[in-house]
């Protein structure tokens, strides 16, 4: 649990400032649980340049309440938690110096926003909160307010747990919550999960993820896990302490992210070497009368297939339909095993192709079409698909026929420009995994929104 804050104070010497306006919003991960907001009337002078930053003036808070009277309601929604700020150590040592008047020592584990953010997104132009988010695509409402930037800061610290593949900040909170150190029972954890999609991290009593797994529904595949009885499930069973969660809304970003970080991580009880998780694929050569042939094989890694798929009956089944779609020749495609005529042809839908009636320049033109809709090489696009949130989508980012990584963008904001989408992908490994999820989702949901652009110069 997080407590993200924002203090705005009076300016002045060093430990001697009071604070003005405080906003603090209680941060599970995913969304926001509590929330405290207040003006405070520091009982001392506002420099000036601080009146024309914030416009907050003495007469404002002239009847606000004085730190000691919302004391208590700060210790409480801060408790148990991580005190999260852009500049954390500037608003943790406000807070410990007002607390320390009134004779409390106030201790509490911090998170610097603008250190994670060196860290996670690297190149920016200025890690100040106004630049950084704006530059991120986050809108900011209210800004040197506590309650804008706070909240700036709740929708920049998301985006930070969605590039942290190595889920080091989520592993660090259930090591230091004491909470997350007694021995819960099964039916406690499950009680708190959501029934969304997403990714899913089983953790032990120190925070080290022990399972990594990916479903439409994680509340039912955690009950799954933990009322099986197989031997896998009976070991995730023995030290499961924990779970966390990270919602993707689309499976396809679910899938990507689950055998990304399964890599990354190495949970001792995912698979310690994935097996390539397709067998067959889909090969073109040009034959001797010219004509472009397609041949489904199983992978030969020294070849770049067009496509790939989990096994051959599924390989089968989609070459048969792409033989009715594209008007192809059951030949050339490996389907129909002839030294004549293929059966198409006898029944008059084929074009005769396979015994040269239809020149290979027209057969081409349509096997050409095939391939270059079930293949990204080369390409530069963004397949957009379902965000977590109903104004907000995801979006899977390929330049160059490279798949480049994931994001999520708000719907208000309009995906134009390569420089700011850059900016918000979380990257991630090319690789033949990566290109088989892609394609077979792809192949499964022809209704997905796809941008092509032109490749930066």
């Amino acid at each position: 649990m997080y407590a993200i804050l924002d203090i705005e104070t009076t300016g002045g010497k060093y430990n001697e400032e009071g604070i003005t306006e405080i906003a603090i919003y209680k941060y599970d991960g995913h969304q926001v649980v509590d929330q405290f907001i207040s003006l405070i009337n520091p009982e001392r002078d506002i420099q000036p340049f601080v009146v024309n930053l914030t416009g907050i003036n003495s007469n404002m808070l002239r009847n606000a309440p004085k730190f000691y009277e919302v004391a208590k309601r700060i210790v409480e929604i801060t408790e148990d938690c991580i005190l999260v700020a852009h500049n954390a150590q500037f608003d943790y040592r406000i807070l410990v110096t007002e607390f320390r008047r009134l004779g409390y020592e106030f201790t509490r584990e911090t998170l610097c926003t603008v250190e994670l953010s060196k860290n996670l997104i690297p190149n920016q132009a200025s890690y100040s909160l106004g630049k950084l988010v704006r530059s991120l695509g986050i809108p900011v409402t209210d800004r040197h307010r506590a309650s804008g930037d706070a909240l700036a800061t709740v929708k920049l610290f998301k985006m930070l747990l969605d590039k942290d593949s190595s889920k080091q900040i989520i592993q660090e909170s259930i090591r230091l919550n004491p909470k997350r150190q007694l021995e819960p029972r099964h039916i406690d954890i499950i009680e708190d999960l959501p029934s969304v999609t997403g990714v899913y991290y089983i953790h032990k009593a120190d925070g080290e993820i022990i399972y990594i797994g990916k479903s439409n529904n994680i509340k039912k595949r955690i009950n799954q896990h933990f009322t099986s009885t197989n031997h896998k499930s009976k070991k995730i069973q023995l030290h499961a302490t924990a779970v966390t969660y990270e919602a993707t809304g689309s499976e396809l970003v679910a899938l990507l992210k689950e055998s990304e970080e399964i890599k990354r991580n190495k949970p001792i009880y995912n698979r310690a070497l994935r097996r390539t998780i397709f067998t067959h694929a889909l090969y073109s050569f040009v034959d001797d009368q010219n004509y472009i042939n397609l041949k489904i094989d199983k992978v030969d890694g020294r070849k770049k297939p067009i496509t790939t798929f989990s096994n051959r009956d599924s390989a089968k089944s989609f070459m048969t339909k792409t033989v009715e779609e594209y008007n192809l020749c059951q030949k050339l495609t490996g389907i129909y095993k002839t030294k004549s005529s293929c059966f198409k042809y006898d029944i008059k839908e084929c074009h005769g192709a396979c015994i040269g009636e239809e020149t290979p320049e027209l057969y081409n033109k349509r096997v050409e079409s095939f391939i270059n809709k079930n293949s990204y090489k080369n390409k530069n696009m963004v397949i957009i698909d379902k965000g977590r949130e109903i104004d907000e989508r995801s979006a899977i980012y390929i330049e160059n026929g490279v798949f480049k990584g994931v994001g999520f963008f708000n719907l208000n904001y309009q995906i134009n420009n390569i420089d700011v989408l850059e900016s918000i992908i979380t990257p991630m490994q090319n690789n033949r995994d990566t290109q088989h999820i892609i394609q077979n989702y792809m192949r499964k949901n022809k209704r997905l929104k796809v941008i092509q652009f032109d490749k930066k110069s």
